[in-house]
This record gives C-alpha cells, sequence and structure tokens, in this order.
C-alpha cells in the first residue's frame, strides 16, 4: 500500500489530466461546432491538417454508425459506460504504476467526454483530419486523441514492465 501523501498527489494528478482533457475537448468541439458546421473543410500546413465538421454516430471511424438507434444506444452508450467504470476500479487498484496511471487517465478522459457527448444526443462531433496526400486518418477529436495516447502509453508501460520482470527473473 502507498502512503497516503502519495495516493493524494496520483489522485490529483489524475484528476488534473481528466480535467484538463475534458475541458479541452468540450472547448474545441463548441468551437467546431460554431465554426465549421456548415462550412467547407479548412485547410493548413499544406493540407497535412484539415478542419472540418462532422457528427459521428458510430464508434472509431464511425463503425457502428448504420446500427438501429437501440443498438447504438447498448453499445456506445451503456457498454462504454460500463467499461468506463471497469477502468476506473482497474486505475484505482493498479498499485499505481506511474506511467500506467497515466495512460489509463487518459483513456478515462477520452472515453468519459465522449461518452458525455453520446448521452446527449448519440452523436460526438469531430473535426480533425491529418495527412499526406490520399493518406489521411479519419476525422477525430481531443479526446480520440486523449484515448489514442492513453493506449499507446499503456502499451508501452507494460512492455517496459514486462522487459524489467523478465531482467530481473
Amino acid at each position: 500500500m502507498l502512503p497516503m501523501t502519495t495516493l493524494v498527489t496520483r489522485w490529483c494528478v489524475v484528476l488534473l489530466l481528466v480535467a484538463s482533457t475534458v475541458g479541452c475537448d468540450v472547448v474545441t468541439k463548441r468551437l467546431a461546432a460554431e465554426n465549421l458546421a456548415g462550412f467547407p473543410a479548412q485547410s493548413f500546413l499544406g493540407d497535412t491538417l484539415r478542419l472540418s465538421y462532422a457528427e459521428n454516430a458510430g464508434g472509431f471511424l464511425n463503425l457502428g454508425a448504420t446500427l438501429p438507434p437501440w443498438a447504438r444506444m447498448t453499445v456506445f452508450t451503456v457498454a462504454v459506460g460500463a467499461f468506463l467504470f471497469v477502468m476506473l476500479a482497474a486505475a484505482w487498484r493498479s498499485g499505481w504504476r506511474r506511467w500506467h496511471t497515466i495512460a489509463l487517465s487518459l483513456l478515462l478522459a477520452g472515453g468519459f467526454s465522449n461518452w458525455v457527448d453520446r448521452l446527449g444526443d448519440g452523436r460526438v462531433i469531430d473535426f480533425l483530419n491529418v495527412g499526406i496526400g490520399g493518406l489521411r486518418t479519419g476525422i477525430f477529436n481531443v479526446a480520440d486523441v486523449a484515448i489514442t495516447v492513453g493506449v499507446a502509453l499503456f502499451l508501452f508501460a507494460e512492455s517496459r514492465a514486462s522487459r524489467f520482470t523478465n531482467i530481473t527473473h
């Protein structure tokens, strides 16, 4: 068990990461709705970055958008909400390894922010697209970036932890 000051410090880091990520996502989605909806895409940095408004009724890359409304509600609201709760419990019980904690915080923040959007009308606002020429990403938002970075950090932390465990045994 970690000392109380360490637990408080780590929970403060979690809350700061979650609050700042959710806040940034909410603000950028509002700005996208106000400034991009109904307008053509805007291109920046030699068309490496495009800003365009899109509403996503599905998940990653709009997967599941054609499901019936009851199925989308079940998958993207109920199941994702349960998954976020399980992740929060996992973060609480994880032993508070630094990089795992940061990774889970980013995953929770991005997942929570998109989940809250879905509670409203079942859709998430996306507005970012990056690429070079014909090689482009799908349209995404700040919450999606947090989820992606969280997954990458978690995998990185796991690979380091397993490498360290293999060296010490």
